[in-house]
């Protein structure tokens, strides 16, 4: 049981970087798997609140096995012999639970979300994977958390956030509109300042204008107040 609850904790924190790897990748390339495009289509379906949903459900899921883990992990000898006859100082190292909370972290978190990071898109191909979604939906349905929406909402409002899309687009528009990422090394003897008008402002810039007036706003506050040194 142990081992399997290690395994599952790796998987859930290798997911939630798989996820958020291929979130901004278009459909076609989120491979032709058939569980990577069943794990894709009900994740990031309808308005995408499936994704933190997932968030949700995921820590209950790792809180849960968590407390099993690691009472596996912690030594407590009650007053008999040290282990293996180990010193009374290893002893008491051994009796604070942080090797164990070390072997934890690294066989049950940061090694599996390497792996995710490195090959997200195998990672979601993996049936378990599409499994423990499901189950962590499942878990977040139950409502053990709902506050956790309220205050994500108080929070959202008071920050003024907004999706990435409404800033860069999706990945089909970014697509379409050929919108770059664009990187000029200025020359060493001047400093060129921002363009105080649209026109000639970088493809880029220009539709992400467009898109937020307050973005339009703020570049051309700036260039009107910078010269050419």
């Amino acid at each position: 049981v142990f081992f399997i609850l290690m395994c599952i904790l790796g998987m859930l924190e290798g997911m939630q970087v798989a996820f958020f790897a291929v979130a901004k990748l278009k459909k076609n390339e989120r491979s032709s798997s058939f569980f990577a495009k069943k794990t894709c289509d009900l994740l990031y379906s309808g308005d995408g609140n499936n994704l933190p949903a997932f968030m949700i459900g995921r820590q209950l899921c790792v809180v849960s096995c968590m407390l099993f883990v690691a009472r596996v992990t912690s030594v407590d000898m009650k007053g008999d012999a040290n282990l293996f006859g180990v010193p009374n100082a290893v002893q008491s190292l051994l009796d604070t639970g942080l090797l164990g909370a070390l072997l934890l972290t690294i066989l049950g978190s940061i090694s599996w979300q390497l792996v995710a990071s490195a090959f997200p898109i195998a990672f979601l191909s993996n049936p378990v994977t599409y499994v423990l979604l499901r189950f962590c939906l499942i878990l977040e349905g139950t409502g053990l958390c709902q506050g956790a929406w309220v205050l994500a909402a108080i929070h959202r409002n008071f920050a003024g956030f907004q999706r990435d899309e409404v800033y860069i687009g999706t990945a089909e528009e970014r697509t379409k509109l050929d919108v770059k990422d664009t990187f000029r090394t200025p020359s060493s003897s001047k400093l060129e300042k921002l363009p105080s008008s649209c026109k000639n402002t970088p493809k880029s810039s220009e539709w992400l204008m467009k898109k937020d007036d307050f973005v339009e706003d703020n570049i051309t506050e700036i260039a009107s107040e910078m010269e050419i040194v």
